[in-house]
């Protein structure tokens, strides 16, 4: 327990939905109040009366200022202008106003459309950032865009961005290699997102079982991990392929039938009640992201005691997985290479075995007091 109880704020829109964003919100949270004794208020902007889906300490308070930003996803883009704007008015009155009541030590914006006037409040509160995707894809806009208003408007919108960011006291992102791209911005830190869970059980290595995990998006290369397993499942006859996440999985099965895969052995699940237990009974994962905020899953999966062959994409994989010691990281988006390293984990026990007691080793850095313990570091360094 702290000496001073210190208050915290956090900012975010929403926490009824099953997102990573939501899920380690929660779990922080939860932590600073139970174990730190911390006073700590998450003020949202939608989902008025739906009710939590991550578990919430009662002695954190929720502050829903039902400014319903949601209802832009169904206006037309000139009306969209004008009911962001009116939204926008009245989110910062009312944030200026509860800020003002609490009078935190420390507000947190999870960087959404408080970002725009968080600084400009004189509440004596210390303004904090925290980024959970990289850089290049905090908006979606895209690198080859051919339309110049779209390439202008990204480039006059990260200006304004980063000299935003500039003014808070601190700006937290989640991988080293994430903080390199921030080269404008003095004070980054890196603080990774906590493991969400110990593990019950450790995989046995004995299962001829190659397993990953993430929504059916493109942003998941599960496209690129079925071109990857088309080439190694005729060599391993004995293994098989499950896929775990939510999302539409049709292209997917139409690409097994385009591939020739064999059906029977690979298998495209829903998401899992009971993840844990699928890690246990697998002996290799595969993470095929064409890019990445972190990527929590590999850590989870190491931590159960597989080893991965992983893309090196932007940005988590480069910061979780020591290429060689607790899992190979290949070329981003090159099938050939992660095929072969399947290939050989699934050739190689011992190499297995060595893997895997490597990576159980590394989880242990990402483990909920671990990273607590960096939080309270900086939330506490000038009190």
């Amino acid at each position: 327990m702290s000496e001073k109880q210190i208050k915290l704020v956090y900012l975010t829109p929403a926490l009824y939905m099953a997102g990573g964003v939501e899920r380690v919100l929660t779990l922080k949270a939860n932590y600073f109040a139970e174990h730190f004794g911390y006073d700590i208020t998450i003020i949202l902007t939608e989902g008025k009366d739906k009710p939590f889906f991550y578990p919430l300490s009662p002695k954190i308070k929720v502050i829903n200022l039902d400014i319903n930003f949601e209802e832009l996803w169904t206006c037309s883009f000139v009306k969209k202008i004008f009911v962001y704007l009116r939204k926008q008015r009245v989110y910062k009155k009312n944030v200026k106003a509860e800020l003002m009541r609490i009078r935190p030590d420390i507000t947190i914006s999870l960087l959404r459309r408080e970002i725009n006037f968080i600084n400009d409040i004189k509440d004596g509160s210390r303004k904090i950032g925290e980024l959970h995707v990289n850089r290049a894809n905090f908006r979606n806009f895209e690198a080859g865009d051919t339309n110049a208003i779209k390439r202008l408007f990204a480039k006059f919108w990260m200006r304004s961005l980063v000299s935003k960011l500039g003014d808070l006291d601190k700006f937290v992102v989640l991988t080293n290699e994430d903080k390199y791209a921030w080269q404008e911005l003095a004070d980054v830190c890196v603080i990774p997102d906590p493991l969400s869970f110990v593990p019950k059980q450790v995989s046995t290595l004995k299962e001829r079982r190659v397993i990953a995990v993430g929504r059916y998006v493109y942003q998941k290369g599960f496209d690129l991990l079925l071109q990857a397993w088309s080439r190694v499942e005729k060599e391993y006859p004995e293994w098989q392929l499950a896929v775990f996440g939510d999302g539409d999985r049709t292209s997917y099965n139409q690409l097994m039938i385009q591939l020739g895969i064999d059906t029977t052995r690979c298998h495209l699940n829903g998401p899992s009640t009971d993840i844990q237990q699928e890690y246990s009974k697998s002996s290799l994962f595969v993470f095929s992201s064409r890019f990445e905020g972190f990527g929590m899953v590999l850590v989870e999966a190491m931590a159960c005691g597989l080893p991965v062959v992983s893309f090196a994409c932007p940005c988590g994989p480069k910061d979780i997985v020591t290429d060689g010691e607790d899992g190979f990281l290949v070329e981003n988006s090159c099938v050939d290479a992660m095929a072969d390293k399947m290939s050989q984990l699934m050739h190689d026990e011992n190499l297995r075995i060595s893997m895997s007691l490597a990576g159980q080793k590394k989880a242990h850095r990402f483990e909920m007091q671990q990273i607590a313990e960096r939080w309270k570091s900086l939330f506490e360094l000038n009190e």
